[in-house]
């Protein structure tokens, strides 16, 4: 079986797409389509879950829309993320006293429990001014440099794009050799092998999920790649003659280019072409660096999270 064989199989297993998931701080949170689900093994060993709807928009009609739906939600996801890193992080601050500052003090005086909300979309904003300044203005001023070198405005922005997936490739680089992130690409890992295992069709065990690959068509780092590629060809229709106007065009297109990526990646994840395989090979080879094989114990817990999604399913087979 040759390489490209192997992962039209891989892309080719994907029934059901109606599950997603994400790597905690010593655990995993799952997404089904009515609940999420956090499960964090305690550093007693205990698995602790915590189950809750998805949030209303996610059961509205504006998600149904094609494009639109891809900005929402990933906007979505990073604020689902957030919370659920949060809520695993907690468990292992028991005994250690963190001063809070000032504006986290004026908060909760002025908003009470809705404290904690409000500084999640706080970190969303400065996760995504972090992302647009690094991936997206960095580059472009960087590249801007060349203009009177080069008058080809596809060529420059084929550089620009050509920088962006260097400093990308090279950001999961530089986090994968933290040991604490170490820890989470194998709980990365291990959900993504319980997917696998849920999808296939075989009960929900642990000896059945360590068979499956850690890569998987519709993970966030596939993603995240597809959209660097398709602000390479949107962008390359905008000219260079103003650096500020064209930073500006592109934050405008930044919604059109996350919506066709999702659409993109929500294809790829169900079609066993080889034009699928092709598109999703990248970021298969990606997934290599942001994920780890897993141990029984981690796989138990990405399993765990996983049934609880799935409780209402009565076509799966959870054991």
């Amino acid at each position: 079986m040759n390489i490209g064989d192997r992962f039209r199989k891989l892309v080719k297993i994907v029934k059901k797409v109606n599950v997603g998931g994400q790597a905690l701080i010593e655990g995993v949170m799952m997404k089904g389509p009515n609940d999420i689900a956090m499960a964090v093994r305690k550093s007693d060993g205990e698995i602790v879950v915590k189950r809750e709807p998805v949030s209303r928009i996610e059961k509205s009609k504006i998600v149904k829309i094609p494009i639109i739906r891809g900005g929402i939600a990933l906007i979505n996801s990073m604020v689902t993320g957030i919370k659920a890193l949060t809520y695993s992080a907690e468990f292992f601050e028991e005994g250690i006293e963190e001063e809070k500052g000032k504006f986290e003090l004026w908060l909760e005086k002025k908003f009470g429990d809705k404290s904690k909300d409000i500084m999640t979309y706080i970190s969303v904003a400065l996760a995504v001014a972090m992302a647009i300044l690094v991936f997206m203005i960095i580059p472009t001023i960087l590249i801007n440099f060349l203009k009177n070198k080069i008058s080809n405005t596809v060529i420059l922005t084929g550089l620009e794009g050509i920088l962006k997936i260097f400093m990308f490739i090279g950001y999961i680089i530089f986090i994968s050799r933290l040991k604490e992130i170490q820890r989470v690409f194998e709980y990365h890992g291990a959900e993504h092998k319980a997917i696998h295992c849920y999808e296939s069709g075989k009960p929900l065990t642990v000896e059945n999920a360590k068979k499956f690959t850690t890569m998987h068509p519709r993970c966030g780092t596939s993603f995240l790649l597809i959209v660097l590629v398709i602000s390479i060809l949107i962008f390359s229709l905008l000219g260079w003659k103003s650096i500020i106007l064209r930073i500006a065009m592109k934050l405008l297109l930044l919604p059109l280019v996350a919506g066709i990526s999702y659409e993109i990646i929500k294809w790829a994840g169900k079609s066993d072409s080889k034009f699928a395989a092709v598109i999703s090979w990248p970021g298969l080879m990606m997934q290599k660096l942001t994920t780890r094989e897993p141990d029984d114990k981690q796989l138990e817990v990405a399993i765990e999270a996983l049934k609880n999604v799935l409780a209402e399913d009565k076509d799966v087979k959870l054991w």
